[in-house]
């Protein structure tokens, strides 16, 4: 029914717009009396089988909702009825932002893709938190960090501290995100340098709580084998707890939309069917020349239980869907699930 009937109408309308009506119809939904009820009948998987312990954390089932759709942290609570193990919020910057120039959201239905230069537009850490303090539900949630636009490569360290500081009581882990394509410079912060002092300093706050939070590092499919030998290594040096595989991509290779559209969207980061099997690769390469030493999370291009299971065969220990959960509908994770019991 969401494919035949509420889809074809919801994409008649600007991505971004769809994205606020759904975040007011969800919010509606839920507080009238029976309704959580009844969509948890709906969607949700119960089942120890699915239960997985990842990075010291237990996870009721492995299917997350990659970060990008609750930036706010004002919906996470409504999300975790709809079947997801985890939720991952932001990215949060210390400051609000507006992002960038509109529009900046946009789909490629061919494809199965969408296209954003959102620009990391967020509330600030203290909005997120203020959200986070309203958490009624028991499903883990992430806090993915960033920087903000004015800010320096040079001062960005203190981005990431002041979010990772103000955030700790209020997640369960991290992801530190310095591969979204959509912030000027911001790639400069994946040299093994930079990251190995963003990473270290953050470990070193992290080691100084009584219950240290497990931090993960968010990588772009777009890195050379060189590069992901780095990040390897970057997570010997810093102990962090694992990776999430992968960002979106800046690459416009073998898309079906329209070339005379695509050059009209211009820049961003590209995810959906797209980069599944780029995500596939880097989880594998990662899993493979590391000696599975840490925990991977697999996300991109992941629409269908077969590609939820290719990434797990891959090497990921955890998935999350973003443009799947957008194209397939609120049944995405259920349908997951029931595959992965099914495959045991």
């Amino acid at each position: 029914m969401y494919k035949s009937i509420f889809r074809p109408v919801l994409f008649w309308f600007s991505p971004e717009s769809v994205h606020h009506f759904v975040v007011n119809s969800l919010k509606f939904l839920f507080r009238i009396p029976g309704a959580e009820r009844i969509i948890n009948k709906l969607t949700q998987v119960n089942d120890p089988r699915l239960e997985k312990e990842v990075f010291g954390l237990k996870f009721k089932n492995p299917v997350g909702i990659a970060a990008g759709f609750d930036k706010q942290a004002e919906l996470y609570n409504e999300l975790s009825n709809f079947g997801f193990g985890f939720i991952e919020i932001g990215t949060v910057t210390p400051k609000g932002q507006p992002g960038n120039l509109k529009p900046r959201l946009f789909r490629l239905p061919p494809d199965k893709a969408l296209i954003n230069r959102m620009g990391f537009n967020n509330g600030g850490v203290n909005n997120a938190v203020k959200n986070l303090k309203k958490r009624k539900t028991n499903v883990v949630i992430g806090g993915n960090i960033g920087k903000n636009t004015l800010t320096p490569n040079s001062e960005a360290i203190n981005d990431y501290v002041l979010c990772f500081e103000e955030l700790f009581d209020f997640v369960d882990y991290f992801v530190v995100n310095v591969s979204c394509p959509n912030i000027t410079d911001l790639h400069e912060l994946q040299d093994q340098d930079n990251l190995v002092k963003i990473l270290g300093k953050i470990q070193e706050i992290n080691h100084t709580k009584i219950q240290p939070k497990p931090v993960l590092l968010k990588v772009s499919p777009d890195l050379n084998n060189k590069q992901l030998d780095e990040v390897i290594e970057i997570v010997r040096l810093t102990r962090i707890d694992g990776v999430v595989a992968t960002n979106t991509t800046i690459s416009r290779q073998n898309l079906q939309t329209d070339d005379a559209r695509i050059k009209e969207i211009a820049n961003g980061g590209l995810s959906g069917k797209p980069i599944s099997d780029r995500s596939t690769e880097v989880i594998r390469y990662l899993a493979e020349k590391s000696g599975k030493a840490f925990p991977i999370i697999g996300v991109g291009g992941i629409f269908t239980p077969e590609d939820a299971i290719e990434k797990l065969n891959a090497g990921a220990d955890l998935v999350q869907v973003y443009t799947g959960f957008i194209y397939e509908g609120p049944f995405i994770a259920k349908k997951i699930n029931k595959a992965l019991i099914k495959k045991q």
